[in-house]
């Protein structure tokens, strides 16, 4: 099951569950949609994947099954992404 995790691991802003603007990757990296485009050019900087809008959990679900309340706040390293950036933003993901 999905975290859901509460904020943007980049900037830090808040991304309930509800949000529209949270993006995760594979492996539930949480980013918000302006850092996705901006900062990271959909290029997960811990796994160097792509990003996907994450799902909206419906509110009696989130009764049973909670968001989580865990902040994972971890800007990126501009010097280590690069290459990581440089590796893989003209590659389709389904190629990386």
């Amino acid at each position: 099951m999905l975290a859901l995790r509460p904020t943007c691991e980049n900037c830090n802003k808040a991304l309930p569950p509800q949000s529209t603007a949270a993006m995760i990757c594979t492996y539930e990296c949480t980013f918000c949609c302006d850092c996705v485009s901006n900062v990271l050019y959909n290029v997960c900087p811990n796994c160097g994947g792509n990003f996907v809008p994450r799902p909206i959990r419906l509110k009696e679900e989130l009764q049973q099954n909670p968001a989580s309340i865990a902040i994972v706040y971890k800007p990126i390293d501009a010097l280590v992404f690069q290459k990581r950036l440089e590796k893989n933003k003209d590659v389709p993901p389904e190629k990386r």
